[in-house]
């Protein structure tokens, strides 16, 4: 045969290693150059090249067994979705929105919605009490950013700031300065510091003020306490010491705010106000009064006496703490 004269005639090759000796191709596994009586081309293939190796092939069946057929392998999903199986199926009725616990899966809320639905869980479950200062920030920032991680930007904006209370009442310009944050940002957090100070007003305005000294301290500190320039605000009594007004008569510098008793008065005398609480910032956060506080003071008290109009008190509110005139023997 022409095989043969290519080889060399019936010359044998070496004789293979023990363990290919019964390493024989199975006949349901022959090639297309393989007829069923194991010949091919007229002659005997171990006769011309020795025993075949045996090569790896899925499974060890017999002769003559089926061989399972391997699965065709999908295409046009990516291999780690396949190999996740099917989609957990949510049952009905369930809410729809991102970080919705999935019952029957191994991670029922995973990733940033995972996370921001466990924090609205904790709060509304635990209340706010369980929360840190960043992570009320950071829930408050959800409003803002509707995907992602706040968490680093909330811890960010207390380091810089100092306290979650300090970055709601930073500057509305510094804070559309800071990295990371903008105008829907800002915003959110300029709307949850309005709230506060109005349910702090809303419960000083049920009562008369005189009786309800603390609650107006509290509503005070939160409005002036953080202000980085002097503010000179004025509160407007009618004739049972009950809040009509509260306003800003003047800012100034940071230790200097210009007060004219007249437009006082006046202003006064357009609400109908029979009384008075004139009150500004330290923003150095000491509240001992200059002369300068004490002067101007006993005009503006001078100036109501011609028209009875009574200044009650004149505080003075710095960092944490406050001054009292009335109290101090000043007025």
């Amino acid at each position: 045969m022409w095989l043969g004269r290519i080889f060399g005639g019936k010359a044998r090759r070496a004789a293979p290693p023990a363990a290919y000796a019964e390493a024989q191709v199975p006949s349901h596994r022959r090639g297309f150059a393989e007829n069923l009586s194991g010949r091919a081309f007229g002659h005997d293939p171990v006769d011309e090249f020795g025993p075949a190796p045996r090569f790896p092939f899925r499974g060890d069946a017999a002769p003559g067994a089926a061989i399972p057929a391997e699965a065709p392998r999908p295409r046009g999903r990516p291999r780690r979705e396949r190999d996740a199986g099917p989609p957990a199926i949510v049952p009905e009725g369930t809410a729809p929105f991102p970080g919705t616990p999935i019952p029957g899966t191994p991670f029922p809320s995973t990733g940033p919605q995972g996370h921001r639905g466990r924090m609205r869980v904790k709060l509304l479950e635990r209340g706010p009490d369980a929360l840190a200062d960043y992570e009320l920030l950071e829930m408050l920032l959800f409003f803002a950013f509707k995907t992602g991680d706040t968490k680093p930007l909330a811890k960010s904006l207390i380091n810089h700031y100092g306290s979650f209370a300090a970055v709601l009442a930073a500057p509305q310009a510094e804070l559309m300065a800071t990295r990371g944050l903008g105008e829907h940002s800002v915003a959110a957090l300029k709307l949850v510091q309005a709230s506060a100070l109005r349910l702090a007003k809303a419960e000083v305005m049920e009562m008369p003020v005189l009786n309800n000294w603390d609650r107006l301290i509290t509503y005070l500190n939160a409005a002036l306490s953080r202000e980085k320039i002097e503010q000179f605000r004025i509160l407007f009594l009618d004739s049972k010491n009950r809040l009509i007004a509260d306003e800003a008569q003047a800012k100034g510098t940071v230790n200097h705010t210009p007060v004219y008793p007249r437009e006082v008065i006046r202003r006064a005398l357009e609400l109908h106000a029979t009384a008075l609480i004139l009150v500004h910032n330290h923003p150095s956060g000491d509240p001992t009064p200059s002369r300068a506080d004490i002067d101007m003071t006993k005009e503006i008290r001078t100036a109501g006496e011609v028209f009875s109009v009574v200044v009650h008190d004149h505080l003075i509110i710095g960092k944490g703490r406050h001054l009292s005139f009335r109290r101090e023997g000043l007025l």
